[in-house]
């Protein structure tokens, strides 16, 4: 990838941000009267949140209602230097909600309430032709697997189509494959939309954790064989990236930890962050790799998807810029 000015370059995001009800500690299920903390989760606003605070310019796109909730996102996202002008606002819509309820042994476990949400009617929108038309103004556009569970077929091929367009122009397609099951109706679907989605893609962030449970029994040389995109980055369960671009392949191992892990949630969506903000910097994906395993190793330090800033690591200097070049 060219590089190009973190000054001008930008990212579109698409997806999803729910509300998060979290269990406040000392209250277990089946105990009654519980007490719950609110919050914001989102795998791909997670990620634009990294990438802000590593000085890359970022757009969010998604839909929210007009309530008060929606307002206190958009607040928040533009807080941390999100760009929130391509937030789709609907009248009388509310976002998604989550609950996470734990056990006496700690466990996790997540009820979901987002059938209505508004960000599920994003692809079928009368601003959707125009929202979708703006992604050739980018130099990347970033979804998760989670963002095209939240859409029909039909929505799923509009946006397809318009990222095909974008690349005709010089934008690239980074897919990161963070799948949950419960978010579609079966593997058989799920499959083939990944099969789309590593066809139109220039750059995948998987692991072995989403790829075994669509493709179950593959070693790792069969699962990789699988995404024909150029530039593949393959996380493996213990913190070990395999890597393929043009001109060759690596292997980038994570540093020994130096502090107790606390919580591994947005791990995989900061690495993503880090990864691109470096390719986008000029680097190449071995060191891009190397910065998304320094980043996701200081996150799963702190608890919660979004770490305070003041533990982000400090700011790296980067190349000078190169044209962004159109697909040909």
């Amino acid at each position: 990838m060219n590089s190009v000015d973190m000054t001008m370059a930008s990212v579109a995001c698409i997806g999803e941000c729910m509300v998060e009800l979290r269990q406040a500690q000392g209250g277990q299920a089946g105990q009654g009267g519980g007490l719950y903390s609110r919050g914001f989760g989102g795998d791909t606003l997670n990620t634009a949140v990294y990438l802000a605070r590593l000085e890359v310019k970022v757009d969010y796109l998604t839909a929210l209602g007009d309530d008060a909730l929606s307002e206190e996102m958009v607040a928040a996202w533009s807080a941390e230097g999100v760009g929130t002008r391509r937030v789709v606002r609907l009248p009388g819509k509310l976002p998604g909600l989550y609950m996470i309820q734990t056990d006496a042994k700690g466990e996790r476990q997540f009820f979901h309430w987002r059938d209505s949400a508004a960000a599920r009617q994003l692809m079928s929108l009368p601003e959707t032709d125009e929202l979708l038309n703006s992604l050739m103004s980018y130099d990347i556009v970033y979804l998760s697997a989670i963002t095209l569970s939240i859409y029909d077929a039909p929505g799923r091929e509009r946006l397809f189509a318009a990222i095909k367009r974008a690349r005709l122009l010089g934008t690239r397609f980074v897919f990161d494959t963070n799948f949950r099951a419960r978010g579609w109706p079966d593997r058989d679907v799920a499959r083939e939309v990944f099969a789309a989605a590593f066809a139109a893609a220039d750059i995948v962030l998987t692991s072995t954790e989403d790829l075994l449970a669509l493709y179950p029994g593959e070693s790792h040389e069969q699962l990789m064989e699988r995404i024909p995109t150029p530039e593949l980055v393959f996380r493996l369960a213990e913190p070990v990236s395999l890597l393929r671009f043009p001109g060759g392949t690596g292997e980038v191992r994570a540093e020994p930890m130096s502090k107790p892990v606390v919580d591994t949630t947005a791990a995989g969506d900061s690495f993503a962050a880090a990864y691109i903000a470096a390719r986008l910097g000029g680097s190449d994906p071995v060191e891009a790799a190397q910065a998304g395993h320094r980043l996701a190793s200081l996150v799963i330090c702190y608890p919660g998807a979004i770490i305070p800033g003041y533990a982000m690591p400090p700011k790296k200097r980067h190349r000078p810029a190169i044209t962004r070049q159109a697909t040909k």
